[in-house]
Order: structure tokens, then C-alpha cells, then sequence
């Protein structure tokens, strides 16, 4: 519904005085939800006729409120630098590519921040440890609980615990995880999932689980308190997803030390860096292509990198040093508002359509 807003003040509003100089920045989250409606929605919201064309609302024959957003409003954000530039091509900008190009000068990203008053592992009121940078032993208690708490019985310590909390969807990535599930279940590793979506891959982790109850343990729920525990306990965390906008875990996983593996797309491209064992450098491990092949060539690395626990835990600290707090996102979206309310001061107001609101 807030994509309606632009559209109105530059429409019904265009010549109210109130209104003149009010800019709008209108920040995208996922393409993929646009609000398609039939044409006569139109006249409905008191809005002209004229919008329904292919340069304003009119999209395939319907009125497609999230391109009215980006024609009207003064300024477009999205979630992350690398999907603001993923968004206009085709394989991301589902069919509104041509729009958001036609605007990429005034398309940015801003990484969302995260609230570490609510994930933490020095404050977690959900973990059973507490434990930070400077003293990492509380992580192998919280695995510990988190193993009971998925009724995974006599887990040797010394396996790395893979975490999934999740959509279970395809745009996640679970097509992936469904095509290497068997190999992968033949690692030296435990895998732990929470999450509910499409049937086929509820499915498939309670089948795993019967066939590894000790490898592959699953909660079809959506369960803050287990959550939690996920990102506390767990070594790795897995976000292979086909496109993802910012996603919030991954930088959870960071400050718990949890180590991402993730594919290079949208905000999980721009907040993990690909680990380096000879530099030290690095917070997570990252796969390009989109194939299960990838996918399990990446979490080989990371299964082979967790042996080597002194460089393990330099790998994790670099994570859990990392910043993603509002206070630098605030700050940039403080410099775009600022931006538009200039831009919109300096800009006549359109002359209102005078089209009828009714057919």
C-alpha cells in the first residue's frame, strides 16, 4: 500500500500547497512482491486514468502499484548495494528491470542494520552461555544444549554443527540443498534446521532425519527460542539462497560466531567476506554459481577449514568484531532523505492530470 503514496502526492496531491515540496524515497525489499491489481482498481483509489500506461502503472494489462512507485517517487532505496544492481537486470528485476534502469541514478542500497540488544551472545536470554570475542567457551556449551534441543543423542563434540533457519522455499535455496542432501549427509558434520514452507522440503529433512537421526535433525516451526539457540550453538550457518535482497541471519550468525556459508547475491555478497587462511582475512565462505555442485564444493571448505580450530577461531572473532547496527545505515538514509527534500524544493510541481477518474 505505501507504494501508493508517491503515485498520490504526484497525482490527486500535485497542486495541494501542503504537499508541494514533500519528497519521497521509496525503499524496496523484494522485487518479487509487486501489488498486481485489474484496471479498474483505478477509479476504486480515486486515481486518473491516464496512469494506465505501459511509462506509469500499466503492467501485462494490470495496475502494478510498485512501478507507479518507482516512476513517482523522488528517490528508490533497497536493502543492499549488491541487489540495488541486481535488480536491474532480468534475472532479478521481474519484468521491472527496464523501469529501475531508466532511474539508476537516483537507485542506491543501504544495508539493513540489526538490533544486538536482541542478538547477542554476551546478552542472549535464550542461550544457555553466555560467551564473546575475548572468551569463546561458552559456544560449546550453547552446541551442547542445541543438540539436546533437536534430540540429537550422542553427538561427538568435535563435529561441526551446520545451522539452517529459514523459508523453506526454493528462492532460499533449498532446490540446491535437495540436490546434494544425501552426499552431504555423508560428511563428517550434524545439520539442524528450523523452518516450515513448501511440503516437498519439509518433506525431505524428515526423511533425512529417519535415515541420519544422529546427522540431520529438523523442526518444521517457526520458533524464536530455538532461533536463537541455532545461531548461539551452531559453528556454521547456511543461507544459499537464489536471490536475497539483505537477509538479517547471516549477520546474526556473525556476532555469534557462527560462521556463514552463503552465496554471493544481494545483501549475503555484501556483508561476508570469503575467508583467507593464509591472510587471516575474512568472515565467512561464499559459492557464485547457483548448482548444488557449488554449493557443496562450499561447505567442503568450510567443513575442511573448521579443523584447524586456532584458525577457526580467528575466522569467527573476525565475524563477531563486524558492526551491522542501525547506526551507519541510519546515518546513510539520513543523507538520501537530505538529498530529496533538496531535490524537491528545487522542482516545480507537475502540472495535475486532468483525466477523469472514471472510465
Amino acid at each position: 500500500q505505501s507504494a501508493l503514496i508517491p503515485v498520490l502526492l504526484r497525482t490527486v496531491y500535485a497542486d495541494d500547497p501542503a504537499f508541494k515540496e514533500v519528497g519521497t524515497d521509496f525503499t524496496i525489499h523484494n522485487m518479487g512482491y509487486q501489488g498486481l491489481f485489474p484496471p479498474e482498481t483505478l477509479p476504486l483509489l480515486m486515481l486518473p486514468w491516464d496512469l494506465f500506461t505501459m511509462s506509469k502503472m500499466e503492467f501485462f494489462g494490470q495496475v502494478n502499484f510498485l512501478k507507479g512507485a518507482l516512476t513517482y517517487s523522488d528517490y528508490i532505496t533497497t536493502v543492499s548495494k549488491k541487489y540495488s544492481q541486481e535488480i536491474q537486470t532480468a534475472e532479478y528485476g521481474f519484468g521491472l528491470e527496464g523501469v529501475l534502469r531508466d532511474r539508476a541514478s537516483t537507485v542506491t542500497g543501504i544495508l539493513n542494520g540489526v538490533d544486538y540488544d536482541e542478538w547477542s551472545p554476551q546478552t542472549d536470554k535464550f542461550s544457555i552461555a553466555r560467551y564473546s570475542p575475548q572468551d569463546l567457551s561458552g559456544k560449546a556449551k550453547a552446541k551442547q544444549d542445541l543438540l539436546a534441543a533437536f534430540g540429537v543423542a550422542n553427538a561427538d563434540p568435535k563435529l561441526p554443527v551446520i545451522g539452517i533457519v529459514s523459508r523453506f522455499a526454493a528462492q532460499k535455496g533449498f532446490d540446491l540443498i535437495a540436490q546434494i542432501a544425501d552426499r552431504l549427509a555423508r560428511e563428517e558434520m550434524i545439520i539442524v534446521a528450523l523452518g516450515a514452507g513448501d511440503k516437498a522440503y519439509e518433506e525431505m529433512f524428515q526423511r533425512l532425519n529417519k535415515q541420519f537421526p544422529n546427522k540431520i535433525a529438523v523442526k518444521v516451526a517457526y520458533d524464536n527460542a530455538i532461533a536463537h539457540k541455532i545461531e548461539a550453538g551452531a559453528d556454521m550457518f547456511l543461507m544459499p539462497s537464489r536471490y536475497e535482497p539483505c537477509g538479517l541471519n547471516q549477520i546474526y550468525s556473525l556476532k555469534y560466531g557462527t560462521v556463514p556459508i552463503v552465496r554471493a547475491t544481494g545483501g549475503l555478497d555484501d556483508t561476508i567476506e570469503p575467508w583467507d587462511a593464509r591472510t587471516g582475512k575474512g568472515t565467512g565462505f561464499k559459492f557464485t554459481e547457483y548448482n548444488g555442485e557449488a554449493l557443496l564444493k562450499t561447505i567442503k571448505e568450510a567443513l575442511q577449514a573448521y579443523r584447524d580450530q586456532t584458525s577457526w577461531q580467528a575466522l569467527m572473532r573476525n565475524g563477531m568484531n563486524k558492526d551491522f547496527s542501525w547506526n551507519a545505515s541510519a546515518r546513510e538514509y539520513g543523507k538520501i532523505y537530505e538529498k530529496v527534500r533538496l531535490m524537491r524544493a528545487s522542482v516545480p510541481a507537475p502540472e495535475k492530470s486532468l483525466a477523469s477518474v472514471s472510465p
